[in-house]
């Protein structure tokens, strides 16, 4: 069982780059590092809630939150967050890779423009900074890196799906290949969390049954707990472990009989 796999822990303590945290899961995360007394790094495209976020954490928990205006859709702004987690005047120590946005278009679209907005998003930034936060922590010997997947990446819910596939098969070989160096990476796998994130994608929710939802809060509460376990793989909350379990060993007829129930639903 991935969740299973244990690796040295690394202690939850100095600066924390966050991608996407200015809401949702990001957001959660900023707010529970800072009450652990960690500085931060926000990451986003809105200046102005930005430094709305960075006031109210500073207020919050006295500590010092610095913030980067970028579009991880453009290559450009990727490489100045790239730049930040590489910069040894000012290290990183801990990264978590979570911007991103819900993706609900059908894949025989003739404009295939919102997949290659939520691939470069998705994929190649996480890839990219991922692979930055990996160097530069090699190099020092210690870090953390949080690679937010999803259960979807168990099941067939289109591109967002196989982009969050990718995420987390990405994410267990960055752990396998910095195994050994000081550097912790976990690969969170989130189930349907109260954010932003479905209203934003105008993804439909009414068929979700209420029990599935995830507080965001207690998301990273979790995820936290299972870093200072030193597992290298996070399914929070019991009832997204089992469903995690059975999308890998139910028959895959069953599976997609269910996936097409949640398809249906979701409008």
């Amino acid at each position: 069982m991935k969740g299973s796999t244990h690796t040295t822990p690394v202690p939850i303590t100095g600066t924390a780059l966050i991608t996407g945290g200015t809401s949702g899961i990001g957001l959660a995360f900023a707010r529970a590092l800072a009450a652990r007394g960690c500085d931060l790094v926000l990451v986003a495209r809105n200046r102005q809630r930005l430094d709305e976020r960075a006031e109210e954490l500073r207020a919050a928990h006295g500590i010092a939150v610095h913030t980067i205006v970028a579009d991880l859709s453009v290559r450009s702004d990727v490489d100045v967050v790239a730049r930040r987690l590489e910069d040894e005047s000012a290290p990183v120590d801990i990264f978590v890779n979570n911007a991103g946005s819900g993706l609900h278009a059908p894949l025989t679209l003739r404009d295939v423009t919102v997949h290659e907005q939520a691939i470069d998003v998705m994929l190649r930034a996480v890839l990219v900074l991922g692979g930055a936060a990996g160097r530069a922590m090699e190099e020092r010997g210690t870090g953390i890196i949080v690679n937010v997947a999803s259960v979807a990446s168990q099941v067939a819910m289109g591109n967002y799906s196989a982009i969050k596939a990718w995420v987390a098969t990405w994410s267990e070989s960055l752990s396998l290949e910095l195994e050994g160096t000081g550097v912790q990476v976990l690969t969170l796998m989130p189930g349907w969390v109260r954010t932003e994130f479905h209203e934003r994608a105008k993804i439909k929710t009414s068929a979700i049954p209420e029990f599935l939802w995830l507080n965001a809060d207690r998301l990273v509460a979790d995820c936290l707990a299972d870093l200072e376990r030193g597992r290298t793989w996070s399914v929070p909350s019991k009832r997204f472990k089992v469903l995690s379990w059975c999308a890998d060993h139910f028959p895959r007829a069953v599976v997609r009989r269910a996936t097409a129930g949640i398809r249906k639903g979701r409008g």
